[in-house]
């Protein structure tokens, strides 16, 4: 549908931790079947290539690029990169997120730390240094990736993580505000219970759920679902794309939950 032509969108998480869909790999695919070029960021270059090739394999447009987004020196390097590539930058999808398990009397220091630095710290500098870019062409679209353990308790302890992304919630909607005159838009989405790669490996939610039993681990979750079963990473792709679309320019400052009803539901 070309929902996305004559865009330059910057997918920043855009590889996958194991075989398989991850969200953020998905959407970089999505946006570039609608016509996007693709700059795919992953801290793993291999992960990142392989998403690029998976674009150019079908005809579209993706460069491959690897940076630690927590890092600054980085960031800017990424976004100079994606210039020299492209020229604009009209999308940014922040994609990255760690999960470590652990109660607030629990977790260590250090975890506490980690987890805001890739949480949050990474789309705070990518929104930093991508806004004044967006703001000198004209507008953009940028889409925060949170989690619908930001608004609720979804059963499994890992407080880092829901503290971490109830603050890129209100980092979205503060932002989306300031920026709004410049027809920069910045919206979240919350996704739900999700079937990709990143859960699977994750040894922590393995044995909150299941003691380490993964295919149990896959029951739990979709058990929790109104729907009866976990969302994948092309549902979060989808939201994704009518977010970074015009069809969305007026639509600003929002928390799109993408989760089979599970926040609907009392209890987890």
């Amino acid at each position: 549908m070309d929902r996305l032509k004559g865009k330059v969108a910057m997918v920043v998480g855009a590889g996958s931790i194991g075989p398989g869909w991850g969200n953020g790999k998905a959407t970089a695919v999505t946006f570039a079947r609608e016509g996007a070029q693709v700059f795919c960021v992953d801290r793993n270059g291999a992960a990142a290539e392989e998403t690029a090739k998976i674009i150019t394999g079908e005809g579209g447009k993706a460069t491959a690029f690897t940076a630690d987004v927590a890092r600054s020196a980085e960031i800017e390097a990424m976004v100079a990169a994606c210039l020299t590539a492209y020229g604009r930058i009209d999308v940014l999808d922040n994609n990255v997120g760690i999960a470590e398990m652990g109660s607030v009397v629990e977790v260590s220091e250090e975890s506490w730390d980690r987890v805001f630095t890739v949480n949050l710290k990474s789309a705070y500098l990518a929104m930093k240094h991508v806004i004044p870019v967006m703001v000198k062409q004209g507008g953009g679209s940028i889409i925060n990736i949170s989690s619908i353990a930001s608004i609720r308790h979804v059963g499994i302890s890992y407080v880092s993580y829901n503290a971490s992304k109830a603050a890129m919630n209100q980092l979205t909607r503060s932002t989306a505000v300031e920026f709004a005159k410049n027809h920069v838009r910045v919206n979240a989405i919350l996704p739900g219970l999700m079937k990709t790669p990143m859960v699977e490996h994750s040894a922590g939610l393995a044995n909150s759920y299941a003691k380490g039993d993964v295919e149990a681990m896959w029951r739990a979750r979709d058990a929790q679902v109104p729907m009866g079963h976990m969302g994948e990473a092309w549902d979060v792709a989808n939201a994704a794309l009518f977010l970074a679309s015009d069809e969305a320019k007026y639509v600003t400052g929002i928390e799109l939950v993408v989760d089979g009803g599970i926040t609907c539901k009392a209890g987890a």
